[in-house]
């Protein structure tokens, strides 16, 4: 287990393309929530041990130029998930600033919970941290491109070297920003059935994963999913000459039956072409929606947000305004 990108951790696993290998996964935040954890424990978080990851895992003939195709096929879920809300970081952290834990029990292919009595969650599981590791040119690279980022005031994870694991890994890279050698994507789409695509920059790639979650709308939105421990099984597939090869990570869906939704909007009458400031009304409307229909407390509902909701771009051309849209499935409530 690891939780920095370096080229110098060894590799832990050894595969050939195309042989299937099954991965034991900790939880994105490392168990340190449990049944027996409260609210107040989401701000004592140690944020500097988040992302555990499994691995690496050297594939067969890969080198650097190539690139490396994983297929996942198949996740399996421990029996407890948690989504919690941490002080700082959301993306209404503003407006959201107490620590507040959603528990979830898993039984029968859902997720409920005490604090959202009535909802069940259907499995949707994926790996929210999946990447390959750095060449020392590229982490090198990397960290004076966010150092820079830093120095003009822009939002930066703080290096932490002394939570890195191994220590060996103290110089490395934070795993929580994505990054052109995959990272921490959190893209829901990459379930079982799923294929990505990213850059070769070692030999053997070095492939890592971790971050599993149960379940997760798009966006995110208060920083956790329902966080939960199992395992994936997952093959590989190297590309050779620059096929499949792009700036950052691609991927491939499975085929997905649609669902019905009920969806709030936002438009940034005020701040014209702003597309934080329409995912922010989109995302508070739903918020509202739920307290009002449901009776859930808003903490709560934000955090079924994170969850479920699916926020997406509706138009981005209508001058002045674009329109965000926040999709709520509605199976998701038990009859």
């Amino acid at each position: 287990m690891h939780n920095r990108w370096h080229p110098d951790i060894p590799s832990a696993y050894a595969v050939a393309p195309g042989e299937e290998l099954t991965l034991e996964c900790e939880d994105g935040i490392a168990g340190l929530l449990t049944r027996e954890s409260t609210h107040a424990d989401c701000a004592q978080l140690e944020l500097g041990l988040a992302h555990p990851l499994t691995g690496p895992v050297a594939i067969e003939g890969a080198e650097p130029g190539d690139v490396l195709e994983i297929v996942f096929h198949d996740y399996r879920s421990r029996d407890f998930g948690v989504t919690p809300v941490v002080p700082g970081f959301g993306f209404l952290a503003d407006v959201f600033t107490d620590p507040y834990l959603v528990s979830w029990e898993i039984a029968g292919g859902v997720a409920r919970s005490g604090q959202l009595p009535g909802v069940a969650v259907p499995q949707e599981m994926f790996a929210g941290v999946a990447g390959v590791a750095p060449s020392a040119e590229r982490l090198a690279a990397i960290r004076r491109r966010e150092e820079a980022i830093a120095a003009n005031g822009g939002p930066v994870a703080e290096q932490s070297p002394e939570s890195a694991i191994p220590p060996l890994a103290a110089d490395g890279l934070r795993t929580i920003p994505p990054r052109e050698i995959g990272g921490n994507l959190d893209i829901r789409q990459l379930v079982a059935g799923s294929r990505l695509f990213l850059p070769v920059d070692v030999p053997g790639a070095l492939f890592s994963v971790g971050d599993l979650h149960f379940a997760q709308g798009d966006g995110e939105v208060c920083g956790t999913a329902i966080e939960v421990a199992g395992s994936l099984t997952v093959s590989f597939k190297v590309h050779r000459g620059g096929e499949h090869r792009y700036r950052f990570p691609a991927y491939e869906t499975p085929a997905r039956p649609g669902r019905r939704c009920f969806a709030t909007t936002g438009v940034p009458v005020d701040d014209a072409m702003d597309l934080t400031v329409a995912a922010r009304e989109a995302l508070t409307a739903m918020i509202d929606h739920l307290v009002a229909t449901y009776g859930f407390e808003p903490v709560a509902a934000y955090a079924l947000c994170s969850a479920v909701v699916d926020l997406r771009l509706s138009e981005v051309v209508d001058v002045p305004y674009p329109v965000v849209s926040a999709l709520l499935p509605l199976d998701v409530f038990s009859p």
